[in-house]
């Protein structure tokens, strides 16, 4: 019992390491993809903190706090206990160093639960940090269709609002984009997390020291943020979508109208800041995780000798 609750508590302070680290430059992430105007990465930086001072960079952070927390702990409770339950079934000994082929399946039962929870999360979280037009009052005249006010008071109030216009498929809007980006991403985040850990530290993950994990987990959440970057685009794209009207019919629709109106390099938007971005948030995450559950581990042998 203990051990499995473990995985979810040491999740749970990884991904809220990763926020805190990570989120600065996740709003930056989502402007470039889904916003107008931003041009380059430092210009859009540069343009937040103008008009929106250092606050402007943790928009709507309370809530991925609270929720990332969670979700983190979900896929690395289900990740590390679906490998157990796996390298159980083949070998009837759990001690025994997973298999790359566990690891893989384990993250895409990981990516799986994950959009279940995450899409809801996600769609709340970009239809915050996009809503910024209550600070541009000279666009008015501009474009009238756009309200002068925020839609959405906050992330109870966007989740019901969605709820009641657009039902249960308005909320899992990008589910579809979401899959097709976290279950290969997973893969790509889990795998050479383990590959690296084993490489840096000959004996296996069994106790990678710091330095080591916080290598492998950055390593790991560069190339899995950097590969997972078009259909993440895609996603955003979807997600901001809905605000004031809906453009996209589905993922296809938003691959194929994005392509036509901005070229294959649409894709790519973001690919710096995400690749950039992975390694800490993902060094954050793997540190809080395994040292989380060190010190739990550690705890746990003083407590019953």
């Amino acid at each position: 019992g203990s051990l499995q609750l473990q995985a979810f508590a040491a999740g749970w302070v990884g991904g809220a390491a990763s926020v805190v680290v990570g989120h600065p430059l996740d709003t930056i992430k989502t402007r470039l993809q889904a916003g107008q105007g931003y041009g380059n990465t430092l210009n859009c930086v540069l343009t937040v903190y103008r008009n929106e001072s250092v606050a402007g960079f943790f928009k709507g952070m309370s809530f991925p706090l609270a929720s990332i927390a969670v979700y983190s702990s979900v896929v690395f409770g289900v990740f590390s206990n679906t490998r157990r339950l796996l390298s159980q079934l083949h070998h009837r000994d759990a001690g025994r160093a997973p298999a790359l082929a566990d690891a893989a399946l384990a993250s895409m039962v990981a990516g799986f639960v994950s959009v279940g929870i995450g899409t809801p999360v996600d769609l709340v979280k970009i239809r915050l940090q996009m809503q910024t037009q209550p600070y541009i009052k000279a666009n008015v005249k501009l474009k009238p269709t756009v309200p002068g006010f925020p839609v959405y008071q906050g992330p109870i109030h966007c989740f019901r609002t969605v709820l009641q216009k657009e039902g249960i498929a308005g909320i899992y809007r990008g589910a579809g984009a979401m899959l097709l980006r976290d279950v290969p991403g997973y893969c790509l985040y889990f795998i050479p997390y383990t590959f690296f850990c084993g490489w840096i530290t000959p004996d296996g993950c069994i106790s990678p020291n710091p330095s080591s994990i916080w290598l492998a987990g950055g390593v790991a959440g560069a190339i899995s943020w950097g590969t997972a970057t078009p259909m993440d685009v895609v996603k955003s794209r979807l997600q901001a979508d809905g605000v004031y009207l809906n453009k996209y019919k589905g993922t296809l629709d938003c691959i194929l109208q994005s392509y036509q109106n901005e070229g294959l390099k649409v894709f790519f938007r973001g690919i710096t800041v995400n690749a950039v971005r992975g390694f800490p948030m993902s060094s954050a995450m793997f540190l809080g995780y395994e040292l989380s559950l060190k010190a739990m581990k550690r705890d746990q042998t003083e407590t019953n000798p």
